[in-house]
């Protein structure tokens, strides 16, 4: 399959196809000779969940683009295959999220239970914890 394909994929498919798909491989038909003729071929692609089924609904017209786009009939069907998409890798550091903050009581009940943690680091790394599960409860301590 060629690249480029690949890095055009959103725009022949269109942004609401191309967020749940991804093309996998060309299957291409085997030829006994090298005189025998053209055949198109098979493009698979992966697509997520339930998006499968709108994805297989507009075969008919992502064959037409994916010719188009060749400028000959490469393909003369797909084949969905539903599996996750992975994501692309990010490069750098992730960013953490913001942790929450506290107000009123659940504030000083987190410091009572940690004020005789003596590792600050420790001491640190349980404050957060301790924001996250005293904010994400109905109503405060």
């Amino acid at each position: 399959m060629t690249m480029d394909l690949v890095c055009a994929w959103p725009e022949i498919v269109g942004e609401r196809h191309a967020k749940f798909s991804r093309p996998e491989k060309l299957n291409w038909p085997r030829r006994a000779h090298d005189d025998d003729p053209f055949e198109p071929a098979v493009l698979v692609l992966a697509c997520e969940q339930i998006h499968v089924l709108y994805l297989q609904h507009d075969t008919d017209a992502l064959v037409r683009r994916i010719n188009g786009y060749f400028g000959f009939t490469a393909i003369h069907r797909i084949k969905i295959v539903q599996k996750p998409l992975s994501k692309p890798k990010e490069t750098g550091r992730k960013e953490k999220p913001a942790t929450p903050s506290l107000t009123g009581e659940a504030q000083r009940r987190l410091a009572s239970l940690l004020e005789h943690i003596e590792d600050e680091a420790l001491r640190q790394v349980l404050k957060r914890m301790g924001q996250g599960v005293f904010s994400a409860r109905s109503s405060d301590i």
